[in-house]
C-alpha cells in the first residue's frame, strides 16, 4: 500500500476519507470540489454532508488521517529500523525522505501544501501547523537524546532540511535528500558539545 492508498471502507465516512486521500495528497485542498468528493467516495449528498458539515471539517479530518498513516511517528518507525543512536536516527531521516522521494507516487508533504494552500489563520493552515510543529518537537527530543546542544535552534534548522529536501524534490531533484543528509552532518557536528 503506498502513502495515498487507503482500504475501501464500508462506512460512508471512512469512504469519504478514503476517496479523498489521494486527491488531496497528490492534488491539494482547492483543486478538488465536493462534487468530485462526493462522486468517487460514491456516496449522496446527504451523506456527506452527514459525516461532514464542510469541506473545512473534511480537510481536517485528512490532516489527521495523513498524520495517523504518514506522520512523525510512521518516520520515527521507520528510522528506528535503520539506526539504533540518536545521531543515527537523525541522519536516518533522510534514508527515508530518500525513498520517499525515489517512489512513482511522490507527492511531497500534504502538511506543507495546505499550510501553504490555506495560510496561517485558516484552521487547516493552524492545523498543518500544529503537525508540523510535533516533528520539530520529536526532532528536539532526538537532538536532546543525542546530547546537543541548543536543541531548540538545532530542531528549527533541522525542520528547514527537512521541509527544504521536500520540496526541492518535488521540483524534481530526487538526490534531494542525500544533500540534505550532508548538510545535517553538519549540523550535528555544529551542535556538538566541543
Amino acid at each position: 500500500m503506498t502513502h495515498t492508498e487507503v482500504a475501501e471502507p464500508a462506512n460512508p465516512r471512512e469512504r469519504v476519507l478514503s476517496a479523498v486521500y489521494p486527491l488531496f495528497a497528490q492534488r491539494g485542498v482547492r483543486d478538488v470540489g465536493i462534487d468530485e468528493i462526493i462522486r468517487t467516495a460514491g456516496v449522496a449528498k446527504a451523506t456527506f454532508y452527514r459525516h461532514f458539515t464542510s469541506k473545512e471539517a473534511l480537510v481536517l479530518a485528512f490532516l489527521q488521517r495523513r498524520h495517523e498513516v504518514f506522520g512523525i511517528n510512521w518516520l520515527l518507525d521507520e528510522v528506528a529500523q535503520r539506526a539504533d543512536t540518536p545521531e543515527g536516527r537523525l541522519l536516518a531521516i533522510f534514508d527515508v525522505f530518500a525513498e520517499w522521494f525515489a517512489r512513482e507516487d511522490y507527492e511531497a508533504c500534504s502538511f506543507i501544501r495546505v499550510m501553504f494552500e490555506m495560510g496561517a489563520s485558516d484552521p487547516a493552515g493552524q492545523a498543518s501547523i500544529d503537525y508540523l510543529m510535533e516533528i520539530r518537537n520529536q526532532i528536539a527530543l532526538l537532538a536532546e537524546e543525542a546530547g546537543l546542544d541548543d536543541v531548540d535552534g538545532f530542531a528549527r534548522s533541522w525542520r528547514i532540511l527537512m521541509a527544504g529536501s521536500i520540496v526541492t524534490a518535488a521540483e524534481g531533484d530526487r538526490e534531494a535528500a542525500a544533500r540534505a543528509r550532508r548538510m545535517a552532518a553538519l549540523l550535528i557536528a555544529e551542535h556538538s558539545p566541543a
